[in-house]
């Protein structure tokens, strides 16, 4: 009789670590830009704590894709499509860093930047449109290696005799 493979298996951590930051960074962007035309701080408070969030688990994100990668890229038909989905994630996580950075610099104390805060939340605003632009390309890809290459995934047998 055929058996169940754990369930708490090392390329399950990636599919459980990745959807908390995609969720967290689409929202950032959108209070981002509600930040732009509302005279709330709310917004833009809400919109750097989950921009914060939403890097620290885009970078946990990959440390556990990079974990998986080994396992994955050998039971995978076309690997190219899994190298593309690590390398854009690569760029996505470095653009939402990068959009943390700009937002955290219109808090620092430097003359210069306290007077370019309009250009700093543009810019922020830019690198949040690419980076969830990657974002939802780089998601494309990762249900692409589950549904069509059953990436990660348990194939039962024929008979599905390991759940009786």
């Amino acid at each position: 009789m055929n058996q169940l493979p754990d369930f708490w298996r090392t390329e399950v951590f990636h599919p459980l670590s990745v959807h908390f930051p995609i969720a967290i960074l689409l929202v950032a962007f959108l209070f981002k830009l509600i930040a732009l035309g509302s005279a709330k701080e709310v917004w833009k408070q809400g919109g750097t704590i989950l921009l914060l969030l939403g890097t620290i688990g885009v970078w946990i994100a990959i440390y556990t894709g990079n974990l998986a990668d080994g396992i994955v890229s050998r039971k995978i038909c076309d690997p190219t499509v899994l190298k593309q989905h690590q390398n854009l994630a690569y760029i996505t996580a470095w653009l939402f860093t990068a959009s943390l950075l700009l937002d955290l610099l219109k808090f620092s104390r430097i003359r210069l930047l306290t007077q370019k805060k309009n250009l700093l939340s543009i810019l922020c605003i830019v690198t949040l449109s690419i980076g969830s632009g990657y974002l939802m390309y780089v998601g494309h890809l990762g249900a692409t290696l589950v549904y069509q290459q059953g990436a990660g995934v348990y194939q039962p047998s024929g008979d599905c005799a390991e759940f009786n």
